[in-house]
């Protein structure tokens, strides 16, 4: 969609706006610090309201993770049918806000709300970076190690928990993995001198995969085998139970995608819609390893699922076939 616009010249403060598709804004203060600000806000995923809040705050604090930045500040974005639905269920959902970003030591200073006929929770979000260590989308070479941070089929689950067909542990998994921060993921990436990082959320984990390597003018290959997954993710794909955000993610990707003999209902896993993913890192080769120690030390289960490497930019093979079938 904004391709659409007409272009428009930034001001040498700004060091990163939307034409690389990264995940936050970067504004060079007087003083040479980045000041990094997002926003995301979505309608609710889960049944508890309490848990959507978290949700929320942890999905929109990702994007500050994914560029190097600490957060420090949140307003609440609100759009909520006064009419419809009690404000208790509203306080809930704000109370789940307040909790992540609580944990992340981050202030929320006030906010925004509407009346609206659907109910949308989020946060805009402000942190600063370090110029020398903030983390882009736009800079993976070829030859990289690419690592994820937390597996795959939120979605798929999700719109299980609408359908009546996720289980109480699908829905505990789901949660656990959605409202964990990826602050110590970031610290490890930034701790080895991660090339490129982005946060895995609606674009799916191969859409941002995409975007990355287009942004960096390189290729990569996928091992299909070596993505996690949620458990029971592809028995509901291979049921259907799909969300439309991945099947409009998976028609986008059909130019851009060898799939080998990998079968359609893995092929959504991997272009599952995510909200509040892990993060997808490009290291170098030789720092692979010291980012895999890292990230284990922190207690994060993350997984190598490919390499990068010369070729059209954003062109992505996937080889092998998903696990835990």
């Amino acid at each position: 969609m904004l391709g659409q616009l007409d272009p428009v010249d930034q001001p040498p403060e700004v060091l990163v706006s939307s034409d690389t598709s990264d995940d936050a804004a970067v504004y060079r203060l007087p003083d040479g610090t980045a000041l990094v600000q997002s926003v995301d806000f979505f309608t609710p995923i889960v049944d508890d309201p309490y848990d959507w809040g978290r949700i929320a705050a942890a999905n929109a604090l990702s994007d500050l993770y994914a560029m190097g930045a600490r957060p420090v500040l949140a307003l609440n974005l609100v759009a909520w049918p006064v009419e419809e639905l009690s404000l208790d269920l509203l306080a809930d959902v704000l109370r789940g806000g307040a909790k992540v970003a609580s944990e992340a030591g981050v202030a929320v200073v006030g906010g925004h709300s509407i009346t609206d006929p659907e109910p949308k929770y989020g946060m805009a979000v402000t942190g600063f970076a370090d110029q020398a260590h903030l983390t882009r989308n736009s800079t993976a070479r070829p030859g990289a190690a690419l690592w994820l941070t937390k597996p795959l089929g939120i979605g798929i689950v999700t719109t299980a928990i609408k359908r009546r067909k996720a289980s109480p542990e699908q829905v505990a998994a789901a949660v656990e993995v959605m409202t964990t921060l990826n602050a110590a993921a970031a610290e490890a990436a930034r701790d080895v001198g991660a090339q490129a990082v982005t946060d895995v959320t609606g674009f799916g984990f191969l859409g941002h995969l995409h975007e990355m390597l287009r942004a960096s003018g390189v290729a990569a290959v996928v091992d299909a085998g070596a993505v996690p997954t949620l458990t029971g993710t592809l028995a509901l794909a291979g049921q259907g139970v799909v969300p439309s955000g991945s099947r409009r993610n998976h028609d986008f990707l059909s130019p851009h995608v060898t799939w080998g003999d990998l079968p359609e209902a893995e092929q959504m896993v991997l272009a599952d819609a995510q909200t509040s993913g892990g993060l997808l890192i490009a290291v170098s080769e030789e720092s692979g390893g010291a980012l895999g120690r890292e990230l284990e030390a922190r207690g994060i289960a993350a997984s190598r699922v490919g390499t990068t490497l010369e070729g059209t930019p954003g062109a992505i093979e996937v080889r092998g076939r998903v696990g835990g079938i």
